[in-house]
Parts: C-alpha cells; sequence; structure tokens
C-alpha cells in the first residue's frame, strides 16, 4: 500500500509530505482546490508523462516521492529485481521533473528508464477516473481480468505452453520442408558427385605425398642421364682405358732399355687407369641405382592431376576432397532420411494442433462459464448505482482460426445503458459518470480475485447524490476492506465512510500574497465534520448541515 506521499515545487505545491493508511482515505476540497494537482503528481511518480509546466513557476525543478509497503512476494519487487535493484525495506519511486521538460526516474534510489516506472508503478496502483483510458477499460487487458476472475490462469498458461509447442512443431516442418526441396534439387549432382569421388576415394595428404614423389622421379630421370653420359665416357666405347692400357704395354717393354726414364711414367698411368676403372664401377652402380620405371612417373601423375582437377570441380583444396566427399555422402543419405522425417514431423504438427485445440476449446467453454459468472455479479452491483436499467455484457468472440498463445477469444467488456438501445464497447457507449460507476462495479467484483495494493478513484461520484452517492461510498469502503483506496470526492455520503480524511484547499503564501500555494491537511472529529457539512451545504454552513454530517459519521460507524 501507499505509505507516503513527498510533493515538492510542483504546480501550486511548493512542499508536501503525507501519510497514508490502509483502507479507505478521501480528498476532498473546492473545485480548484489543487485535488488534480496531487494526483498529477502521484502519477507522475507512477511514470505518467512529464511536462515541464509541471515544475511551479520560478524553480528549477520539481519532485515526487510515493513510498509503497509491499509484500516480499508482490510482483512490483520482481519486477523491480529483473532490473538489478535492491528491494529490501519499502519500495520507493521518485520522479523528477525538470522545468525544461526533462524527467529522471528512480526505484530505491537507484536510476531507471521511465519505462521501467511505468512499469513497477502499474503493479501497485491502479487510477480510475471518469477520463481514465487505462486498467479496466484497456480491452487489451479484458481476457486477463475475466481469466483472473474465473481462476483460469493455469488453463491459460496450458495454451499458451501448447501454442508455443504448435509455433515450434510448425517452424520444425516448415524448415524440414525447404530442407527437402534444396535437397531434392541438388539431388541428381550429389548422387554423381558422391559417386565420382568414392571411384577417386582421395586421401588427406595424398596431394603433397604424390607431388613429392613425381618430383624426385624427375629429378632421377636427369641425374640418370648425366650418370650414362659420365659413364660412356669414363667405362664406355668412348672411354680412353684401352688406349691408356695399350701405351702403357708398350712402355713397359721399353722399361729395361731406359728404366730411368720409363718407370714414372708407368707408375702414374697404372694409377690412372685404376682410378678411370674405379670411376666407371662408381657410376656404372650409380646409373643402376637411379633406374626408374616411367610407368610408375606416369601414374603418379595421372593420379595427382586427376586429385587436383577434382579439387578444382568441387571448389575445395585437394586436402578437402576427402571431408567433402564424406559431407556429401552424409548430404544425400540425409535427404533420404529426410523424406521419410517430412511424415514424422507432419504427425507431431497434427499432435500439437490436436492439444492445442483442445486446450483452446476447453479453455473458451470455461471462459464462456466465467463471463455469465461476472456479468451477473456485476449485474447485481448495479441498481443501488442507479444503473438498473444497464447490462454490463463479456463479450466473447471466439475464432477457431485465429489461433494465439491466448486461445480462440477475443474479450472485451461491452455495456447496454437503457433496454432497448445497441451494446457497444464500454469506453465507446457510457457516459463519463456511467462509466465510473461501471468501473466501480466491476472493481468491486474483481477485488476478490486479485488486484493492485492500491486504488485511486478521481471524482467517480461526480453528478449523482443522495442514495447513487451512498451506494459508492458503501462499495468503496468494502473494497477497502481488501486493498488499499484512495478516493478524491465531492460527494459528502463517500467520504463520511473514509477511515482517513484529506482537506486540499489553496491559500496564500505567507509574505507573499501573490502566491498562491495548495495545502493539505488531515481532518479529525469536529474538523471532518465540519468539511462534511461544508459538502453538504455548501459556503453556508448551517447547524442542519453539521447535524447531517454527524448522521453520516455515525451511520458509517464514526463518532460524529
Amino acid at each position: 500500500m501507499l505509505a507516503q506521499l513527498s510533493i515538492r515545487d510542483i504546480v501550486l505545491i511548493d512542499r508536501l509530505d503525507l501519510g497514508f493508511h490502509d483502507g479507505l482515505s478521501v480528498l476532498t476540497g473546492e473545485t480548484g482546490a489543487g485535488k488534480s494537482i496531487l494526483l498529477d503528481g502521484f502519477a507522475l511518480a507512477l511514470g505518467g508523462r512529464g511536462d515541464g509546466s509541471l515544475v511551479r513557476h520560478g524553480e528549477a525543478q520539481g519532485q515526487v516521492s510515493a513510498v509503497f509497503d509491499l509484500p516480499l512476494t508482490h510482483p512490483a519487487r520482481r519486477l523491480a529485481q529483473a532490473q538489478e535493484i535492491d528491494t529490501d525495506g519499502d519500495m520507493i519511486l521518485r520522479r523528477v521533473q525538470y522545468a525544461d521538460g526533462r524527467t529522471r526516474a528512480f526505484i530505491n534510489d537507484q536510476p531507471v528508464s521511465v519505462q521501467i516506472l511505468r512499469m513497477v508503478g502499474a503493479a501497485i496502483v491502479e487510477i480510475h477516473g471518469q477520463h481514465d483510458d487505462r486498467a479496466l477499460t484497456d480491452p487489451a487487458q479484458h481476457r486477463a481480468i475475466l481469466d483472473g476472475f474465473g481462476g483460469l490462469e493455469a488453463q491459460a498458461e496450458a495454451v499458451a505452453g501448447a501454442s508455443e509447442t504448435l509455433k515450434r512443431a510448425r517452424q520444425a516442418l516448415q524448415s524440414q520442408r525447404l530442407r527437402v526441396e534444396a535437397a531434392r534439387k541438388e539431388a541428381g549432382f550429389l548422387r554423381h558427385a558422391v559417386e565420382e569421388l568414392a571411384k577417386l576415394a582421395p586421401q588427406a595428404g595424398e596431394e603433397d605425398e604424390l607431388a613429392a614423389t613425381r618430383q624426385g622421379m624427375m629429378q632421377a630421370e636427369k641425374v640418370a642421364r648425366d650418370l650414362n653420359e659420365a659413364y660412356e665416357a669414363v667405362g664406355g666405347q668412348s672411354s680412353a682405358v684401352p688406349t691408356l692400357a695399350a701405351v702403357l704395354r708398350r712402355l713397359e717393354r721399353r722399361a729395361s732399355q731406359a728404366p730411368e726414364l720409363v718407370d714414372p711414367s708407368i707408375a702414374a698411368l697404372n694409377t690412372a687407369i685404376v682410378a678411370l676403372e674405379e670411376a666407371g664401377e662408381a657410376l656404372a652402380a650409380a646409373t643402376r641405382a637411379a633406374e626408374y620405371d616411367p610407368r610408375e612417373q606416369e601414374r603418379v601423375e595421372e593420379r595427382l592431376f586427376a586429385l587436383r582437377a577434382a579439387g578444382r570441380k568441387y571448389d575445395v583444396p585437394v586436402d578437402g576432397l576427402s571431408v567433402l566427399a564424406a559431407t556429401m555422402a552424409s548430404d544425400l543419405a540425409a535427404l533420404d532420411e529426410s523424406e521419410s522425417s517430412l511424415s514424422r514431423l507432419e504427425a507431431e504438427l497434427n499432435e500439437a494442433e490436436a492439444a492445442f485445440v483442445g486446450l483452446a476449446q476447453a479453455l473458451s467453454r470455461a471462459r464462456q462459464a466465467a463471463a455469465a459468472r461476472l456479468d451477473a455479479a456485476v449485474k447485481a452491483e448495479l441498481p443501488p448505482l442507479k444503473l438498473e436499467r444497464a447490462r454490463f455484457i463479456t463479450r466473447i468472440d471466439s475464432d477457431e482460426n485465429a489461433r494465439g498463445p491466448e486461445g480462440f477469444d477475443k474479450v472485451e467488456f461491452w455495456v447496454e445503458t437503457n433496454p432497448g438501445t445497441r451494446p457497444g464497447p464500454m469506453m465507446k457507449v457510457a457516459s463519463g459518470g456511467e462509466l465510473s460507476r461501471f468501473m466501480l462495479a466491476l472493481k468491486v467484483v474483481l477485488a476478490e480475485r486479485g488486484s493492485a495494493p492500491t486504488l485511486v478513484f478521481d471524482e467517480i461520484d461526480t453528478g449523482v447524490g443522495g442514495a447513487v452517492a451512498d451506494a459508492i461510498g458503501e462499495r468503496l469502503a468494502r473494497l477497502a476492506g481488501r486493498v488499499q483506496v484512495i478516493s478524491v470526492t465531492h460527494a459528502p455520503q463517500v467520504a463520511a465512510k473514509a477511515g482517513q480524511h484529506f482537506l486540499i484547499a489553496k491559500s496564500a503564501e505567507e509574505g507573499e500574497a501573490s502566491r498562491t500555494v495548495t495545502r493539505v491537511t488531515a481532518l479529525e472529529d469536529q474538523a471532518r465534520r465540519e468539511e462534511i457539512a461544508r459538502m453538504l451545504a455548501g459556503a453556508s454552513i448551517t447547524e442542519e448541515a453539521r447535524a447531517a454530517a454527524g448522521r453520516l459519521l455515525q451511520a458509517a460507524g464514526l463518532r460524529g
């Protein structure tokens, strides 16, 4: 509930601190005293639209703080915690309004966006008035309101879950159909490629190995040619060994004739012949070692060129051919499997759709039953509010083709203000005063099913009096037994039923007669009776009005 409201420099309010109790609190005062200013300031703290004109003339900024005492499990605390806001103790909503139009928002002194402030504020306070466009008058909320009244939240949650399952099943089937269609277009290419690559059977690292082998074979061919030429020169037909051997034999025959001349030459020739023979043997061995099979080189080259051609064809490195072959084989197998998976996904979709339809139909029937109970309950509240000839209608339009997380149903609150007139949406058909009373009746009925902890009613008794005002007061008091109710009222019958009474009045600021301020005073006993008497009699308060005020307070169980 709202525990304290503090306003600084907002329009005519310079400084205001109000403490609120649970139950029913009323704000009264003459027209123009500043009741709307107080509510505008309160709405600002709840995330309402800011405006530089709200700042008191001559000041740079204004500020409004609202302190709430909430259960630890209240949804507003969870909303704040989701924004990493410390929620220990009271919840304090604060808004600073600058004269240049800028605003700043805070929750428990932590800066937040206005959107977050508005979201948290809406979970704590509901404001209802003749021109209110939120809460019960918002058709977008009527379905949730009906579900809350009927206790259908679990069913609605099950339908939302079934809707999500149905959505995923539909998306899975559609995605698989697209994959299958794309795969079908490539099936011929895939089969050809898989067969070609299976026949080629590429191996990782094979290109480098074949290239190295080919390079070695090409080098061996050149070396062998040079070795053959060298061997021909040393040990072949072009060899000088036979000639040297013949010369050596002639010199050996002359050795006895001139040994001192011939012997050194013979020794040198022997050495040369032996060296040439050794060189010939080495060259012969090297030539034999350098021999290669040209057919093997041709096979290696054909394999290497085939792998490189496949790499170019499939636009992958040769080393990626083996991976591509495995991927294509997997895709081809997946195509065959995906064809059969379509029927499985279709069956899952049909199952999800049947589950959703079953749950949504059950929820729709439950909503129809809850709507009948809601209409009857609201109807019972209307006669004392002088709406005995009116009807409240919970209109449910069901379309099984319009499927969503909420089911098939569109829910909107309609009214018929007089017999024979055309029913229509509550916001369009009811006048301002009628709308306020319809909302009050509806809120009284809904309060037992859950409500914001603080309800604010802004002059919902305008234009009524006597028994109707008394009925409004009685219903506000009933609501106040469950939640905190704050009402701005002109009806003495309503004011008399409050547990807390504030008087709003304008006065000239001391020392500055030209500067007007709005003051709020908590009334007790005699002062309260005097205010209710003023509400009854007007400017001139008579003893009869004071006596009537006393009787209203006594009837409400308070001292008159």
